[in-house]
């Protein structure tokens, strides 16, 4: 017994003594961290005390800290956006949905777009899974559609459809991107197989042609999957209720885009979680990258995943030497303009007000003419209602002053 309370006490005095240690463990990095604070604190010039209108370099708020920090960047990265209707085939169709526009690409001067496509209202998941409609890019195939002048449209026909019962595409093929490259084109999708309930996990194909019209061979097995290392809780139908949440695309892999960069091929797409949370920036979404030798794969998911803390719909394109990449709708760094000199790590270049969703890019365009260059005209997709979305076109332009009406802009 006396032994036990002496084994008792040694632990107690142990775990003291490693609690002393690392309270003055922390409490020098703080000091530190604090001297190093300081330090840098005196480093601030006048000029950048009056750009940011801070009076007491010595009296710094939170705000002004973090102000401080900021890049100097200028306002490169920095447009606003119109949207306008566009004419023909693409123009809005009452009992129709055409959404998800893919990119233009540009072919012995015609334009190109593919896009998700359904008829009829949604139905959601309370009704005949089975049967019904749960979203409007359920029940999808993918079409496409030509221009002479990027206004009006003709519809061409199906591209890519629903694949047999059974496979991995049978229920919905949908929200699509292009990649022309050394004379072939690849379509990347994602692809949900029956029956479409709350927790099922969407998949990415991929499909190939010699001619933007076809036809397209499609990829047999998905190329890109959820990571599966989520843990549902119970059995009933709840993406909410978890185990164990996984990785940050434990649950759906969404909005693929294939880019050609730097010898290899670059999958970018959007990874929802498992047991997703709703934090101080909305939804719990964020972008990831995999990476292949050949467009038909196979790729492997880099390591650095998630390369983005936000965003919904992919919006990437190639910029001096690195990639750019527009982040909306969802987390606490939406609605901003992003570019990493590797494709993988970004920093925020700007913050976009207004910027449209789900965004085609026009691949015909200069990106490299200037940051906002790949932004000046594209494709959209807005919802006139919940059950019905259209295509849309719109212009982004940058802009580099604010003035009151009748007011010069002259600098």
């Amino acid at each position: 017994m006396k032994t036990n309370e002496k084994q008792g006490n040694n632990s107690i005095f142990f775990r003291v003594w490693m609690a002393l240690i690392c309270v003055v463990f922390i409490m020098g990095c703080e000091t530190t961290s604090n001297q190093q604070n300081y330090e840098s604190m005196q480093e601030i010039s006048d000029e950048d005390l009056d750009r940011l209108g801070i009076t007491n370099k010595d009296k710094l708020s939170a705000a002004s800290k973090r102000a401080l920090a900021w890049p100097k960047i200028g306002n490169e990265w920095f447009g606003e956006f119109q949207v306008f209707d566009l004419k023909g085939d693409l123009a809005y169709e009452e009992g129709v949905v055409r959404r998800d526009p893919s990119a233009i690409v540009q072919v012995d001067g015609k334009y190109f777009v593919w896009y998700s496509k359904s008829v009829g209202t949604t139905d959601g998941f309370a009704g005949n899974i089975e049967k019904d409609k749960v979203f409007p890019w359920d029940r999808c195939d993918i079409w496409y559609a030509t221009s002479e002048d990027g206004w009006t449209w003709k519809e061409e026909g199906m591209a890519v459809g629903r694949g047999p019962k059974g496979a991995y595409d049978d229920r919905s093929v949908f929200t699509t991107e292009i990649l022309a490259h050394e004379g072939k084109y690849y379509l990347t999708y994602q692809t949900v197989k029956s029956p479409y309930n709350v927790r099922v996990k969407n998949q990415v194909g991929l499909a190939w042609a010699d001619s933007p019209h076809g036809p397209w061979t499609k990829s047999e097995e998905p190329i890109l999957s959820p990571a599966d290392n989520g843990v549902w809780e119970g059995e009933e139908d709840n993406r909410f209720r978890v185990v164990k949440k996984g990785d940050f695309d434990s649950h759906k892999v969404h909005d693929p885009c294939l880019l050609a960069y730097d010898g290899k091929y670059y999958l970018y797409y959007k990874g929802e979680q498992m047991g997703e949370e709703i934090t101080f920036g909305g939804r719990q979404i964020r972008h990831g990258v995999a990476i292949a030798d050949n467009p038909l794969g196979p790729y492997v998911k880099s390591d650095y995943n998630p390369i983005s803390n936000s965003g919904h719909e992919i919006c990437v394109w190639p910029y001096n030497g690195g990639i750019a990449s527009l982040i909306t709708t969802d987390g606490p760094e939406k609605n901003t303009i992003q570019w990493s000199p590797d494709g993988i790590n970004f920093e925020i270049m700007s913050v976009i007000k207004g910027a449209p969703h789900a965004i085609g890019l026009n691949r015909s365009l200069d990106t490299e003419a200037a940051p906002f260059g790949a932004l000046e005209w594209g494709l959209t997709h807005q919802y006139k209602t919940y059950n019905y979305q259209y295509i849309r076109r719109f212009h982004g332009k940058r802009r580099t002053t604010h003035v009151a009406k009748g007011e010069s802009a002259s600098r």
